[in-house]
């Protein structure tokens, strides 16, 4: 294990999603690919670990403890730093003295089987205060501030090892909506020990950018520079969605403005070589980096594992296939392309016959055969990964391909498409797509009003 008196940079990746957390197995893994990508940091947080967050003052029970057991000697061999982080703050009391007897008896447990660098997660509470913190500190951030200290305080006693937290307001939106109170940033890194860590996601919770300028005034504020928790690949938030692109929108100064850079990734396992690969590339680089060329060359790393029982699949559909599902804010550019070519076809009033419209159909139809070639996947594991999200982009192209052949079929000109295979409520249908309809977001990111949608469906029985 990583001794924290060396100052190194953290790099690694955070299990600290929303799900499932991932299996042993997965965890040995990923382990070993980063080991491969050149990184030193594994962290542990999943939510869906009860004893992490929801009942972080009960100790674990002997298979709880080996898994972290596990997890302690699987990085220990690589040569790994773990992480341990606890989120207790959704019910505890700062001047409570049994909260504290809580917190350390909870690392005494942990620095009893092998963990040394801690965490304590402050994020995603809701930010009132009880009462006797209040009147004891008068903000949240001096009483978070002091309690932390104090936890810090008694596991330096016991260990060196790096101490992280991260605050309640943890990007530049939420200190602007005054989350955490008036002046938090400030409070907190007066009051914190400058030897702990901060982490901070940026302008966003998922920022697309992470610009220099920001990060300088930031690091005065909290007088250290931020550890950066990055959500560019969590796809937590929206179960529609993967995420494999490349590390992108960060430039390679970042590295010398900050503490170090945690990647925060699919839930999925199994999406996550590629963006793991891309971000060992971007750690690396020096003076010049491309991120797209990293992507391309872990997609390529990546295309063994989809070896099919029947004819193999075409390493172009591939990285077409994966720009669709390329990055929070872009599509790849070739998905990009053919989503803009598509769009055209469909508006346009030439025939969907002439050559260039039958072109764009057959990227279409390359497109949608990959998806639905998926299913004879060796790696079934990755198949299942993929499935429901991939099965939604199949049948959106197979609609499209269904308008096309009613387009061109002079049999049905001037009757109206309908498709057997898509019909109302079932497809596209749901409580939650209806109230979707209700809101549209504007591209500076407010919303307007749209629907008058008061079709109440199908009558109550209540």
């Amino acid at each position: 294990m990583t001794d924290s008196s060396e100052p190194q940079f953290l790099s690694g990746v955070i299990e600290g999603f929303y799900g499932p957390p991932w299996t042993p197995a997965e965890r040995h893994q990923l382990w070993d690919w980063m080991v491969r990508s050149g990184l030193n940091t594994y962290f542990y947080g999943p939510k869906d670990d009860l004893h992490q967050r929801a009942i972080w003052r009960q100790s674990y029970d002997e298979s709880g403890l080996m898994e972290v057991r596990e997890a302690v000697a699987g990085c220990r061999q690589r040569g790994l730093r773990l992480i341990y982080a606890c989120s207790p703050g959704l019910d505890v009391t700062y001047s409570d003295p049994a909260d504290m007897a809580a917190i350390q008896g909870r690392l005494i447990q942990l620095l009893d089987d092998g963990v040394n660098d801690f965490c304590i997660l402050l994020d995603d509470i809701p930010d009132a205060m009880r009462p006797v913190d209040l009147a004891r500190w008068g903000s949240l951030a001096a009483a978070q501030a002091a309690w932390v200290n104090e936890v810090y305080a008694w596991s330096r006693a016991r260990t060196q090892g790096r101490f992280l937290i991260c605050p309640t307001p943890y990007c530049a939106r939420m200190v602007a909506a005054r989350h955490g109170g008036e002046g938090y940033l400030e409070i907190l890194g007066q009051g914190l020990h400058p030897d702990i860590d901060v982490f901070w996601t940026g302008p966003e919770i998922i920022s697309e950018t992470l610009d220099l300028d920001p990060i300088a005034r930031l690091t005065e504020i909290l007088r250290r520079p931020p550890l950066i928790w990055d959500n560019l690949f969590a796809n937590d938030y929206d179960g529609r969605r993967f995420f494999c692109g490349p590390y992108a929108g960060r430039p390679l100064e970042l590295k010398q403005a900050v503490r170090g850079i945690l990647l925060n990734p699919n839930t999925e396992f199994s999406l996550n070589f590629v963006p793991i690969h891309s971000f060992g590339t971007y750690l690396a680089a020096d003076r010049a980096w491309d991120s797209r060329a990293s992507f391309l060359e872990g997609l390529k790393a990546w295309w063994p594992r989809f070896a099919t029982v029947g004819a193999p699949l075409s390493f172009d559909d591939l990285v077409t296939f994966a720009d669709c599902f390329y990055l929070p804010y872009q599509e790849g550019p070739e998905a990009d392309a053919l989503a803009l070519a598509i769009a055209c076809c469909l508006s346009s009033p030439r025939p969907p016959v002439d050559p260039e419209s039958l072109a764009v159909r057959a990227r279409m139809l390359r497109l949608k055969d990959f998806c639905a070639r998926l299913v004879d996947l060796k790696d079934r594991g990755l198949f299942h990964a993929f499935h429901r999200r991939v099965w939604e982009l199949r049948e959106e192209l197979d609609l499209i391909d269904r308008w096309w052949s009613h387009q061109i079929d002079p049999a049905r000109a001037g009757t109206p498409f309908e498709s057997d295979f898509h019909r109302p409520k079932t497809y596209r249908g749901g409580f939650v797509v209806r109230v979707q309809s209700f809101l549209k977001p504007r591209p500076d990111g407010s919303m307007e009003w749209t629907s008058m949608n008061l079709n109440p469906g199908p009558a109550s029985a209540i």
